[in-house]
């Protein structure tokens, strides 16, 4: 894990949580890096007020990086957090408070508001060799990503599918494929909610292949997605460097930083 040592005069993008110990605070953010820095729980609780709750004495937490609150917080990423216990009831209240005004500050207007509106601003993808498609996320009752909706798709992205564009376009996932696999819900809610931009590698059995996708925010509740069926793409070396490339991406990919 990268570590920075500095008195910062503001605050890093990307705020996952931060953890202070008297007024030692450690401030984490998107891409496993750490920021140290002198400041109190007190002071940082007055300036990081929007959009963060504090679990315990010593810790805050960005509402969008948590996915649930059960016996411990848990993140989008794969942490886990304790809180206070006898506050459960507050935390849990304020966090799905919160989480409920972010949700509904998605209906922001720049949004497009039709088939064609999409089908116009992204018209540059229509005859790319790759798939892409644009997609909302449909939230449940506890704010929880439990499905989305295709709002714009290419013909590549119908091949991929393997279902024709029209039915593609307007319909969610889970309406469409009876079997479908919730794994690539929880990259497409980080995307989507926390602006990552991730690598999602695996098995679909929906469509009986293996994909590699890259998700990343587009619009406000929305994120967009790359698809590659892996078994179409050939590796090339191009130099003598080509190879120390793809061990550090090996490296980023393992999470072995």
């Amino acid at each position: 894990m990268f570590i920075l040592h500095s008195r910062i005069p503001g605050f890093p993008p990307g705020i996952l949580y931060v953890l202070v110990n008297g007024r030692n605070a450690e401030i984490r953010v998107l891409g496993d890096k750490v920021y140290e820095t002198r400041v109190s729980i007190t002071e940082l609780a007055g300036q990081l007020t929007e959009g963060f709750i504090r679990i315990h004495r010593g810790c805050l937490v960005a509402v969008r990086v948590i996915h649930d609150i059960t016996d411990r917080v848990y993140l989008n990423n794969g942490e886990t957090l304790e809180f206070t216990e006898r506050r459960k009831k507050e935390i849990i209240q304020q966090f799905h408070r919160l989480q409920k005004d972010m949700i509904r500050s998605f209906s922001d207007g720049k949004t497009p508001a039709s088939r064609e509106a999409y089908n116009s601003c992204y018209r540059s993808f229509d005859h790319m060799p790759f798939a892409f498609t644009d997609i909302e996320m449909i939230f449940d009752e506890k704010k929880h990503a439990v499905d989305w909706i295709f709002c714009y798709g290419n013909e590549a992205l119908a091949r991929i599918e393997k279902m024709p564009l029209d039915e593609l376009i307007g319909s969610s996932f889970g309406s469409l494929f009876s079997n479908m696999d919730v794994k690539w819900l929880n990259g497409y809610e980080r995307a989507t909610l926390y602006g990552e931009t991730l690598e999602l590698t695996d098995y679909s059995p929906e469509i009986d292949t293996y994909l590699k996708v890259i998700c990343f925010p587009t619009f406000p509740g929305h994120c967009g997605c790359i698809l590659f069926d892996i078994h179409e793409i050939e590796y090339i070396k191009s130099s003598d460097e080509a190879e120390k490339a793809l061990q550090l991406y090996g490296f980023t990919y393992l999470g072995k930083h």
